[in-house]
C-alpha cells in the first residue's frame, strides 16, 4: 500500500496488548498476512491481538468488534480488549454516563467506567457443559484428564466466549506453558483449540495466573482466562465470590456469585500511542 495508509491505536489491558483499527471510518483489507505484519514485534507494531471496530448491528449498542489473533485466526472474546475498546470510545467522546454495550463475537457485553478510571465488564455466564466449551471428552467429577508426553494432566474446562482449560499448579512461575500448555491448546479434543491457564491458588481471595492463548502463545494477561479460572476454581469451592487475580502484566478483580450469574471483571485500560501504517 502506498499513500496515506490507515490509522491504528496501540493499547493494552494489564499488559495484554492490542492494535485497534476503527473500520467505521476507514477501509482496511485485514487478511492473515496483514494481521501477521501488524502483530510482529520487530517488523510491525507488535501485539497479542488486533481489535477491529465496526458499526453495531443492534439498537443501543455502541460498537461491534472482531478479534484477530497474532496468527490471523479469530477469537470469540477478549476481556482486556473490551476494556480497551471502552477507553477508546471514552476518548472519542462516544460514551455517556450509562454503561456501554459492546457487540462481541460471543455476544453483547456491558462495560462501565469506574470512578478510579478502571473499567468493569459484565462478561456473561460461564458455560461448563462439554459441548459448550467445546471439548470432545466427558468429565469425571467436573474435571478432565489428558495423556501428554510429560505424563497425565488434569484440568477443568469452561467457555467464556473462548474455550479455556485450567491446570492448577504449586508454583505458577515454573508452569510449563510452552510445553504442556501448547500441547493442550492444540489437542484434537478441543475442536476449536483452547486457551490454557495455569493457576496457583494462594488463598480463597487471591490467585496467580499465567495463560497460553491459542494463536498468540503466552500473553501478559488474559481477561476471559481470568474469568474462566475463577469460575472453575469457584465451582470446585476453592475461592470466594471476589478474587484478586495476579497476572504477569497486572491485576484483575473477578466477581462471580455462582451458577446462574454473570461474571464481572474489573481492570485497567491504557492508550499507549496512535499512528499511521503504510506499506510499500
Amino acid at each position: 500500500m502506498k499513500g496515506p495508509g490507515f490509522t491504528f491505536h496501540k493499547m493494552h489491558g494489564a499488559g495484554n496488548d492490542f492494535v485497534l483499527l476503527d473500520l467505521r471510518t476507514q477501509s482496511v483489507n485485514l487478511d492473515a498476512q496483514l494481521s501477521g505484519k501488524l502483530a510482529h514485534r520487530r517488523l510491525g507494531i507488535g501485539c497479542d491481538q488486533i481489535l477491529v471496530l465496526r458499526p453495531p448491528r443492534q439498537a443501543g449498542s455502541a460498537v461491534r468488534y472482531e478479534i484477530r489473533n497474532a496468527d490471523g485466526s479469530a477469537a470469540g472474546q477478549c476481556g482486556n480488549g473490551a476494556r480497551c475498546i471502552a477507553l477508546y470510545l471514552v476518548m472519542n467522546g462516544e460514551s455517556g454516563a450509562a454503561p456501554m454495550v459492546l457487540e462481541s463475537p460471543a455476544g453483547s457485553i456491558r462495560v462501565e467506567r469506574c470512578a478510579d478510571g478502571q473499567f468493569e465488564a459484565d462478561m456473561g455466564e460461564p458455560a461448563f457443559a462439554a459441548e459448550m466449551v467445546p471439548i470432545s471428552m466427558k468429565p469425571r467429577d467436573g474435571r478432565y484428564e489428558l495423556d501428554t508426553p510429560w505424563g497425565p494432566v488434569q484440568f477443568g474446562a469452561a467457555s467464556m466466549g473462548n474455550p479455556h482449560a485450567l491446570v492448577t499448579v504449586d508454583d505458577v512461575a515454573s508452569a510449563p506453558l510452552e510445553t504442556v500448555g501448547a500441547f493442550i491448546s492444540r489437542h484434537s479434543v478441543f475442536p476449536e483449540g483452547c486457551n490454557v491457564g495455569f493457576a496457583q491458588v494462594l488463598d480463597r481471595d487471591n490467585v496467580r495466573l499465567r495463560v497460553f492463548e491459542r494463536g498468540a502463545g503466552e500473553t501478559m494477561a488474559c481477561g476471559s482466562g481470568a474469568c474462566a479460572a475463577v469460575a472453575i476454581l469457584r465451582r470446585e469451592n476453592r475461592v470466594n465470590e471476589v478474587v484478586n487475580v495476579s497476572l504477569p502484566g497486572g491485576h484483575l478483580v473477578i466477581k462471580w456469585l455462582g451458577i446462574g450469574s454473570s461474571i464481572s471483571m474489573t481492570g485497567p485500560a491504557v492508550h499507549v500511542f496512535s499512528g499511521i501504517v503504510t506499506y510499500a
